[in-house]
């Protein structure tokens, strides 16, 4: 599912850990894991690029 994704941190992560993002993009799909548990079997949410943009957008 997740194998051979690169995955980035959300620029709001800090340095202390704890409440983390990581994001993978593809073409068709936005992959967004907890960076506590970055083995490619952990469970990730996987959207849609307009669903990512609208998110982004509503911050």
């Amino acid at each position: 599912m997740s194998t051979g994704l690169q995955w980035f941190k959300s620029s709001y992560s800090s340095s202390e850990g704890g409440q983390c993002l990581e994001v993978a993009a593809c073409p068709h799909t936005i992959h967004i894991r907890d960076s506590k548990n970055p083995e490619a079997s952990g469970p990730t949410l996987q959207l849609t690029p307009t669903a990512w943009a609208a998110f982004t957008a509503s911050r």
